[in-house]
């Protein structure tokens, strides 16, 4: 990364604190210059990570931040939470897994939708995602 802008965070515990990550998300996603169909896809994103932080984590935060590298800008969003880490990624990056009621695109369906999607986890200890949306 060339160039990472100041990092707004949101604590996201509740259904109103995803609503406030998507609105951030959007704001920067504006500011960065994503098109429109990206910017959609990005708050897609942030949606269902968010949602999945306040149902299997008991919530956590996201940072949102503008990136420069190479003349591209874009948007770098890093989702973090204190839960119970993820016991088998391979399964729950798999098409359709959901052990939930959201929007069923689970960690999976949020990595298609992203340009990068990064995710370090360790049972017990909680998770950390990070996806970046290019324009």
């Amino acid at each position: 990364m060339d160039d990472r802008g100041s990092v707004e965070l949101v604590e996201v515990r509740a259904d109103d604190d995803v609503v406030r990550a998507r609105r951030s998300a959007r704001e920067i996603a504006v500011a960065a210059g994503l098109r429109l169909v990206d910017q959609t896809k990005l708050i897609t994103a942030v949606s269902e990570l968010a949602r999945n932080m306040t149902r299997y984590a008991g919530g956590g935060t996201v940072g949102l931040a503008l990136v420069r590298h190479g003349g591209r800008r874009g948007v770098e969003v890093t989702f973090t939470d204190q839960g119970p880490g993820i016991e088998d990624v391979e399964r729950a990056m798999r098409n359709g897994y959901t052990t939930g009621n959201g929007l069923g695109l689970g960690l999976g369906g949020a990595k298609r939708l992203v340009h990068e999607f990064r995710l370090d986890t360790e049972p017990g200890k909680g998770t950390t995602v990070t996806v970046i949306m290019w324009g």
